[in-house]
């Protein structure tokens, strides 16, 4: 799904801000038609932003089903002629859109873009009311699963099985846009080069093919044309090209304009980078050369909004990103915000790009403590409607990214569970699928320390390695000798058995900001230097590691449990973003890593 923009010919109208909120507490929104008329209440929410935090009633925050979001838009009197949809850039999980009283558009998903075309319900020059109604209820079928609980008093509560904090809302912009009738409605960018000339497949999708007469033109950052083509489909070559690399993002722009009978109809512009990713023998390539990831798993979590996007969050994050010398990141554990990937195509990021489909292992809850009764591969728990909803996950993550430069890894699962025999028959068609859909970049998914070297059933269908590791923490919890020795055992394990290149994306120590001691103990900073010195000795030591990715890049929020005081320590930084002492540590390490 290609993202609106503004060009010759479409426009955009940005529909953030705040709108009216209402809570379904008797989950009767949908058939008592709450979309045919003002919402009850007087509360109000931001668009972007989550509703957990914001409000003093608590049965606000622990609610389990629907919250409706509503606002008077009005449509651009120009826009006569036009095609007219209506955009939502997340809904966390489930998002139900009315225009007036007429339901346009559901989808499943709390990460990914939906939009509707309501072109026949709207004026332009008019107002139309828009409601939306979220549900942030997780079953087994979901991506990520859950699952909904009956108290014996009435009351409904969601149990999950990953480790952050279970955020609704609205998360991300919403916008309502114009486009022809006659326009581009997807386009697909492959790259590769030979010395200093480019080659750029393309391929493009108009919705009325009937006399349609597609230019392609490619423009430099400095917007000269350095190539042209003609035709829905082909290829062209740029002399003295400039690629796309780590720490470097340049882009180029593919300005795709439609024409019939001579008369331009739609003109969209796609960026793409030109570079290459390969995986040869136990390293990663871009661009021919062998990269070495330094970076974090990290989260869309902040103080007060949730998951909620702001731009000026974005910009901090990733300033500190480049303060402290990482070249990358894992969007752990579901597809980030547009805005997010657009800047890190812009500067040269490299992004490990991941689905929603954490969670999906019954042996364990969050990664840390002991699992709920049963297997997961069985019904009812990770079951042919998990694969359902995950293979469209896959489709939809490949279908936004896929020509970003920035995205060089598919990541699709975090910690399933890999080490029974169910997993190969849930696995196998979801990295088949993911390769069909696209055969330029690796697939990857990330393994728990429950499926070890020699147990884990799934790991020779995927290109790259990455591994979540706690020796020192879960595990021989203060004992870091014996901890090294496990680690280095494992990793070995793991190189001679598949001789592939392995990332370690999670490692890491809880971490109270000021807690020292003259000892190595758990839980103060002290400990999460000496935790991670650890873990990179290892890592120097064994030929296949090629990137460590430190869990996580900031503290953040998770459900209460006795293991969860306010969340989740293990950040380099603090939730507000400063620093401890293992981010001086990952600094220092970083810089030496990459020679600077």
């Amino acid at each position: 799904m290609l993202r609106p923009q503004n060009s010759a010919t479409r426009e955009m109208v940005n529909l953030d801000g705040t709108w009216r909120f209402a809570v379904d507490w008797g989950h009767e929104g949908l058939s008592d038609n709450w979309q045919s008329g003002p919402l009850p209440g007087r509360l109000d929410a931001p668009v972007p932003g989550s509703v957990n935090d914001l409000y003093h009633d608590e049965k606000i925050r622990d609610h389990v089903g629907y919250y409706w979001f509503q606002r008077e838009v009005q449509v651009p009197r120009g826009w006569n002629g036009e095609r007219i949809f209506v955009r939502v850039e997340s809904a966390t999980h489930e998002g139900t859109v009315f225009v007036n009283d007429t339901k346009v558009a559901e989808h499943t998903g709390g990460y990914m873009p939906f939009e509707a075309d309501i072109t026949g319900l709207v004026t332009p020059g008019e107002n139309f009311r828009l409601s939306i109604a979220v549900n942030n209820e997780l079953v087994n079928s979901s991506i990520p699963p859950g699952e909904i609980i009956e108290l014996e008093d009435g009351r409904r509560q969601q149990e999950y099985k990953h480790d952050f904090y279970n955020y609704s809302g609205l998360h991300r912009s919403v916008w309502l846009y114009s486009a022809p009738e006659v326009r581009v409605e997807d386009a697909t960018i492959t790259t590769d080069f030979a010395g200093d000339t480019g080659h750029v497949n393309y391929s493009v999708s108009v919705t009325d093919t009937a006399d349609a007469d597609v230019q392609v033109r490619v423009l430099d950052k400095a917007g000269s044309q350095v190539a042209e083509a003609s035709g829905d489909a082909g290829s062209v070559e740029i002399p003295g090209v400039t690629l796309w690399q780590p720490g470097a993002g340049y882009l180029y722009d593919m300005v795709i304009e439609v024409s019939q009978g001579g008369d331009l109809k739609d003109s969209f512009t796609q960026k793409f980078g030109v570079r290459t990713v390969a995986v040869e023998g136990k390293q990663f390539l871009i661009n021919g050369e062998p990269f070495y990831f330094t970076g974090f798993g990290m989260h869309e979590d902040h103080e007060t909004l949730g998951k909620g996007h702001s731009d000026a969050h974005m910009i901090q994050d990733f300033q500190l990103l480049e303060w402290i010398n990482a070249n990358s990141l894992r969007t752990s554990h579901y597809p980030y915000s547009e805005d997010i990937m657009d800047y890190c195509d812009r500067h040269g990021v490299v992004v490990i790009d991941e689905t929603a489909a954490v969670g999906l292992n019954w042996a364990i809850a969050g990664g840390i403590m002991g699992g709920t009764a049963g297997g997961t591969y069985e019904k009812g728990h990770v079951d042919d409607s998990t694969q359902a909803t995950h293979k469209e996950a896959i489709r939809e993550l490949v279908g936004r990214d896929k020509n970003r430069p920035s995205v060089v890894l598919w990541s699709i699962a975090n910690e399933p569970d890999t080490a029974v025999d169910g997993a190969r028959p849930y696995f196998e068609p979801l990295v088949e699928l993911t390769r069909e859909l696209d055969p330029s970049r690796p697939v990857g998914f990330v393994n728990v320390m429950f499926a070890p070297a020699g147990a884990c059933t799934v790991s020779d269908l995927f290109d790259v390695l990455m591994l979540n590791r706690y020796y020192g923490w879960y595990v021989q919890t203060g004992d870091l000798r014996t901890a090294e020795a496990s680690l280095e055992k494992e990793l070995r394990q793991w190189d001679e058995q598949y001789a592939k290149p392995t990332i370690m994306t999670e490692y890491g120590a809880d971490t109270v900001a000021g807690m020292h001691s003259i000892y190595d103990q758990p839980f103060t900073e002290d400990y999460q230097v000496a935790f991670l010195d650890m873990y990179h000795r290892v890592f120097d030591r064994v030929e296949c590691m090629i990137g460590e990715h430190v869990w996580n890049f900031a503290d953040f929020q998770t459900k209460y449990g006795y293991a969860r005081v306010d969340g989740n320590k293990k950040g380099a930084f603090t939730r507000d973003r400063r620093p401890k002492a293992g981010a001086r540590a990952l600094k220092q390490r970083w810089a030496e890593k990459l020679g600077r």
